[in-house]
């Protein structure tokens, strides 16, 4: 959609919600407008702030109103100072907010900027087919025929002159069956009506969602090298990316010293203009309306050499943490599949990413990818992928979203798919304010722009004036340029959730922001001297400059420190548990890495342009999910070198019960599971984990079964002639053989709840665990036997687990244990929710 196309429905959207609020706010907000002297666009900014202001039954909008503001002035051109647009996407504009604005503002602004936008009242919807049909190899069917058989019978059937072919948009042929197509809402539910269809879902957008990293969890880079059977074997292992393309020229992606391409590689490298693959980057694809799968965001690279970097020696941010950059499988092969356009991606894109991923034979795949809330398997473009990856032996790895710490807001909800949570590491960048009587604060940014002792005066915005408001002015957002050129400007209001280097223009040398004391939202490098402080420390700057004729300070270049003893912490932004569709499930399922990670970046990327006068952008320092998401995915390569016969529910189960317990936050709205799931990841001890829990295809089947799926849609999703058991019922889903226990129960009833799960031996040929559970006064819990004995590797034993207790004391609430099966050297832990 044009810019000017979105920024008119942006605005259009806070007319609407001004005209709700009554015709009395707009008229009052005119006048003001006209008194104040208001210019130009700043008027409707105005006029909307009143008029939502006015109206009380909709009180809610009023700090919506806020934010929406911050999104106008950063779209809008004023003579007081540019504001991009290159911000203004629905993702960008709610990062950090709480879940209830985030949900109002979807009602407004249902997508932002991915209308059509040119009158054609079709849509993009994924017809779903399950399995290709298994067909002998002189059989005449083609897939795409197929899919175009059945939109010319539905589109010509109502008469309509529509060329089938230009509505058809993707075909997914290669590795299970479906296609993507432009229709009306008639149209698809008619094709949800033809046999042989799974379902029929809206193509919605999807967003995007390390030097120290790895040695804070112990994966040393010796240990690496010792601990592998051999750099060899881990270059056997191709990891997928699915995101918004790679920078192939990147240090972190130099073949230098890699051997031929793997003999299992059946892809190609598509990767389109001015773009060459290498024996490193060994794959490339694009979708969508790019040219190329070179990276312009930078999000792909930076996950890719999390997952699998080279080893990269004095990397840093411009001077800040600098280090050894390295992924976590830094031997292992890459393949890109740029789905993604900014940080923007649709779900026809992404399932037809995984339809040429699984086809051409990679072995794990990285997706730091989601929606705003959880959606069924059934419709959901990544739950559908991954199953059939699963099928073929590829694990899927996935952010857990940026929507924390409301609960319930995991978006990564499949029990094929490894979840991932977002932690902190023991490295703090430590910011120094230095004030002209040379007090010194700590403050929070990561800032890469040395002061070489220059102090400079210290402005503070304040009040209205013509053209600012006091909220705007307290955001240093709009400001008269003659009081602020050449110093460094306190903004009084909290930010909580933006950034201080939106404060740019009108010769501002720097800026000092408020914010929460803990917060954790100030993550992003800054584009300026810039540093948020805590309310006590902000008083002290702001009585140092109430006190002296000429107030001045510096803003020193920020310093990496290992010494944060309370981490690893789940960040405040990590989306949380409980799983939203299916409980029984633990969602999200592991913590690692993903606050101030440093990666390789494009140079051409999301805010590269801003630092160009300090040189060329070889590494960034971002904070997502997304970060913490290709950790997991590294490891499971890692694991896949080691044990190339692993199935993927047993790389997943090998790093869930390997993981190192946590302590739940002082955020926590509920047990702290919902928050790590099983812990912090382990990447060493996970090589080792003694048992795991493996998981076939068909349990997964008999799960949907348990979820109330029909025999024949099971049928077409697997491809196989499939009979439900006779005793499938909802509460049988908790007896899938997944590596936690969960079960839901009703509110303030005594409760007895019976776990069946299997495990398998991959530790020692003969050995004993003892099953042992932690303590909690609210429940009993029992283990039969308490004794598994192996005496060759692979065998399986199974057990039950019974829980007793006296109920849940509210449907918020929830209960947790753990059960560890312990030989002496392996500590196999899963945990325990009723909730």
């Amino acid at each position: 959609m044009a810019k000017d196309s979105c920024l008119a429905r942006v605005t259009a959207g806070v007319a609407v919600g001004g005209a709700v609020g009554g015709a009395v706010g707009a008229v009052y907000g005119t006048y003001e407008a006209i008194r104040y002297k208001v210019p130009g666009l700043l008027k409707i900014r105005h006029i909307g702030q009143t008029t939502l202001g006015s109206a009380a039954v909709f009180g809610l909008f009023l700090e919506l109103a806020k934010q929406i503001q911050l999104v106008l002035l950063r779209a809008f051109t004023t003579k007081r100072g540019k504001m991009g647009l290159a911000h203004l996407t629905r993702s960008s504009c709610e990062f950090g907010l709480p879940s209830k604005y985030k949900i109002l503002l979807r009602l407004v602004f249902p997508s932002p900027c991915d209308a059509s936008g040119d009158g054609d009242d079709r849509k993009t919807y994924i017809i779903y087919m399950g399995s290709l049909p298994k067909v002998s190899p002189s059989s005449s069917y083609s897939p795409t025929s197929h899919h175009l058989s059945i939109l010319k019978q539905v589109i010509y059937s109502g008469g309509n002159k529509t060329d089938a072919t230009s509505s058809l948009i993707q075909s997914y042929k290669r590795s299970f069956n479906g296609f993507a197509a432009k229709l009306t809402s008639d149209q698809r539910d008619k094709i949800a009506q033809i046999e042989g269809v799974v379902s029929v879902f809206e193509s919605i957008t999807l967003h995007t969602q390390t030097t120290r990293s790895w040695d804070f969890m112990g994966f040393l880079e010796n240990v690496t090298a010792t601990k592998r059977n051999s750099s060899a074997a881990e270059s056997e292992v191709i990891v997928g990316v699915i995101d918004t393309g790679i920078w192939p020229e990147s240090e972190s992606f130099s073949d230098e010293n890699f051997g031929d391409v793997p003999k299992k590689w059946r892809g190609t490298c598509s990767g389109g203009k001015n773009f060459t693959c290498n024996k490193k980057i060994i794959g490339a694809r694009y979708y969508g309306n790019r040219d190329s799968a070179r990276d312009l965001n930078g999000h792909g690279t930076h996950t890719a050499s999390i997952a699998a970097g080279n080893i990269v020696h004095n990397a840093s941010f411009y001077g800040v943490g600098q280090g050894t950059a390295r992924g976590g499988a830094p031997s292992a092969r890459i393949a890109t599949y740029a789905a993604c356009t900014s940080d923007e991606c649709y779900a026809a894109d992404i399932l037809a990413a995984f339809d040429d991923a699984i086809s051409d034979g990679v072995t794990i795949l990285s997706v730091s990818l989601g929606t705003f809330v959880p959606i069924d398997f059934s419709r959901d473009s990544i739950s559908i992928g991954a199953f059939h990856a699963m099928e073929r032996g590829i694990l899927t790895v996935q952010s857990a979203g940026n929507d924390g710490p409301d609960p319930a807001r995991v978006t990564s909800i499949a029990p094929w798919i490894l979840t991932v949570a977002a932690t902190s590491t023991d490295r703090r960048f430590v910011d120094k304010l230095v004030l002209g009587n040379g007090h010194t604060i700590i403050g929070n940014s990561i800032n890469s722009f040395a002061s070489n002792g220059s102090k400079f005066p210290i402005a503070t915005i304040n009040g209205d004036s013509y053209e600012c408001d006091r909220i705007t002015s307290g955001y240093c957002l709009c400001f008269d340029v003659d009081l602020v050129k050449g110093k460094i400007v306190l903004c009084p209001e909290l930010m909580r959730y933006y950034r201080a280097d939106l404060v740019k223009g009108g010769g501002i040398v720097g800026v000092i922001a408020l914010t929460d004391e803990e917060s954790d939202m100030w993550f992003d490098v800054v584009r300026q001297p810039s540093l948020a402080i805590s309310s006590k420390d902000y008083d002290i700057v702001k009585f140092y400059v109430n006190s002296t004729n000429d107030p001045t300070t510096e803003i020193l270049m920020s310093e990496a420190i290992n010494q944060d003893v309370t981490a690893p912490k789940v960040t405040k932004f990590s989306s949380q548990g409980p799983n939203g569709k299916v409980p029984e499930i633990l969602k999200p399922d592991i913590s690692a890495p993903g606050l101030k990670i440093l990666a390789s970046y494009s140079p051409i990327g999301f805010g590269a342009q801003d630092f160009k006068e300090q040189g060329y952008m070889r590494y960034n320092i971002l904070s997502g999910t997304s970060m913490s998401c290709p950790h997991v995915s590294g490891i499971a390569a890692y694991l896949k070198s080691l044990h190339p016969n692993w199935s993927p529910a047993a790389i997943k189960s090998a790093i869930l019960t390997t993981a190192k317990p946590m302590e739940k936050s002082s955020f926590a709205q509920s047990v702290g599971e919902f928050e790590y799931g099983f812990g912090h990841l382990n990447p060493v001890q996970a090589g080792d984990p003694g048992l795991v829990y493996d998981i076939s295809k068909e349990d997964y089947l008999e799960m949907l079964c348990n979820l109330g799926f029909n025999a024949s849609k099971i049928e077409r999703i697997s491809g196989e002639n499939y009979t439900c058991p006779t005793t499938s019922q909802r509460d049988l889903v908790k007896n899938l053989n997944y590596p936690s226990l969960g079960a839901v129960v009703e509110v303030m009833k005594p409760f007895k709840v019976v776990f069946n799960r299997t495990v398998t031996n991959v530790g020692f040929a003969n050995s004993t665990y003892k099953a042992s559970v932690s303590l909690n006064s609210k429940v009993n819990i029992t283990v039969e036997p308490e004794i598994l004995s192996f005496k060759t590797l692979n065998e399986k034993k199974s057990f039950v687990v019974t829980v007793v207790g006296e109920g849940i004391i509210s449907n918020k609430t929830a209960i947790s244990s753990s059960l560890v099966w312990s030989d002496g050297t392996h500590n196999v832990r899963s945990p325990i929710v009723i909730l």
